[in-house]
Formats: structure tokens, C-alpha cells, sequence
């Protein structure tokens, strides 16, 4: 019989699926982040709850303030009728019938002057249109 005392091995911390697990970590963080925009104009937009926002390449920016005015890509839109709008989306969209047409209008504002936006950018042939909006979260924060 062998009564010798047996060496204790000593664990051994292995930090390599340590690192690897934070590095999936971060990659999954910097994919699900989203950056929010902001327009010159002051707007409050409609809460829905909804997938995060993408980011189009060839997107056209159209911000509608409450009192009816038009902004195109930051620049504010003369006069509010549907050629006036029209115009202003056919030079900002440099992607062609690629474009796409999103629509910041404030909380308060008409109707009318999202169908508008929305005539407008039928009549400078660009179909693909979308809204943006606030999570519920954000509002309560405002």
C-alpha cells in the first residue's frame, strides 16, 4: 500500500472562453444599437411599439412640424403644396427609384399634410415609404 501523501494539483484559470464570450457580447451590443436621429425641427412623433429602426442608404428625410410646414433632408421645403414637396423630394432623392421615403411627422400634425409627403413622393415615382416613431419608453421620458 502506498501511503504517500499526494501533490494537490492547483486549478488553473483558462481566461480564453472568458475573452470569447465577451467578444460575442460586445459584437451582439454593437449590432442591436440603434442611433437615434435628429432633425432641426422640434418634433413630438406617435408612440408605437415596433422592431428597431433601420437605416436606409438612399433614404429621403421628410419631417412634417405640426403647423404644416415641410423639411426635405434638413432643409426646409417653400411653400406646402404637393408640387412644393415634390420638388424638394426629387433632388434629395440621389438614389432614383431606389429611394426611400421616410416620413417624421410630429404627433400633432394633420393628416392631410402626411398624405402630402405621401402624393408628393408618388408623383417623383418613389413607392418605398416609411414612418418613424418613438418607442413608449422614449415618451414617457420626454
Amino acid at each position: 500500500m502506498n501511503f504517500r501523501p499526494r501533490q494537490k494539483d492547483e486549478p488553473e484559470i483558462n481566461l480564453i472562453p472568458f475573452i470569447d464570450v465577451l467578444l460575442v457580447i460586445l459584437i451582439f451590443l454593437m449590432l442591436t444599437t440603434t442611433y437615434s436621429k435628429f432633425t432641426e425641427m422640434q418634433l413630438k412623433l406617435p408612440v408605437a411599439d415596433a422592431d428597431a429602426q433601420r437605416d436606409y442608404p438612399k433614404e429621403v428625410i421628410v419631417a412634417v412640424s405640426n403647423d404644416g410646414r415641410y423639411m426635405v433632408n434638413r432643409s426646409p421645403v417653400d411653400g406646402r403644396s404637393v408640387d412644393a414637396v415634390a420638388a424638394a423630394i426629387g433632388e434629395a432623392a440621389k438614389g432614383g427609384k431606389d429611394s426611400v421615403i421616410v416620413i417624421s411627422a410630429d404627433a400633432a400634425a394633420t393628416h392631410q399634410s402626411v398624405i402630402i409627403v405621401m402624393e408628393a413622393a408618388r408623383r417623383a415615382g418613389l413607392s418605398q415609404i416609411t414612418f418613424a416613431t418613438q418607442s413608449s419608453a422614449q415618451a414617457g421620458t420626454r
